[in-house]
């Protein structure tokens, strides 16, 4: 997992609340096991038409949109089944930020462990940051995570709250497996050991 660097980049406003993970990859592209690749898919069904042209009306089809790699959004974001294949589509689009008021916690804990910030602020500073973002390619926002601040284009900053231990797995890019790499030496003594005590083993 790549470690998490602070950056400045445009975001995109989507208003709607519950968007699950359905909405956010759809069924069809769940064949795969594979973290790249899916991007096409997230949102389909907001982002085509049916007869698969961009729909215009769709913030990320939007000029000004198209490479934000914040997403700030409504309320009870990645509720829904537990697919990890949500932040694969959602990272591999390139939006490394999700902010919003609340998120399911299995899609909350999946962000983190893919090396994606979710950040939950308060009702009054998404409501600002939508604001902010109805600015377009004219506005951004930075995002800091050692210092938990995002600040706005006019320099407005925002804290936000973020456990240690998830900050330090981001920060250092640990995911499960690197976290359980880190205590190999001590693995290897354990095995080396119970094969002196329990050989039979």
């Amino acid at each position: 997992m790549e470690k998490f660097k602070n950056f400045t980049a445009v975001a995109a406003p989507l208003k709607e609340i519950n968007i699950d993970t359905d909405k956010i990859i759809p069924k069809q592209y769940l064949k795969t096991i594979q973290r790249t690749g899916l991007g096409k898919g997230l949102f389909s069904e907001m982002r085509y038409n049916d007869d698969g042209t961009d729909n215009k009306n769709f913030v990320l089809n939007q000029d000004k949109y198209k490479n934000s790699k914040i997403l700030v959004t409504g309320d009870n974001f990645g509720c829904g089944s537990s697919r990890e294949h949500a932040p694969w589509a959602l990272l591999d689009y390139g939006i490394k930020v999700v902010i919003s008021t609340s998120f399911a916690d299995i899609f909350y804990g999946n962000c983190f462990k893919n090396g994606m910030l979710p950040i939950v602020l308060d009702d009054k500073e998404v409501s600002l940051l939508m604001e902010e973002t109805e600015r377009g390619a004219n506005a951004t926002l930075g995002i800091d995570l050692e210092n938990q601040e995002i600040t706005t284009s006019d320099g407005n900053i925002i804290n936000f709250k973020i456990d240690n231990f998830l900050k330090h797995c981001l920060l250092n890019g640990l995911d499960d497996i690197a976290l359980t790499l880190e205590k190999d030496k001590d693995i290897g003594n354990y095995e080396t050991e119970i094969k002196n005590i329990r050989p039979w083993v």
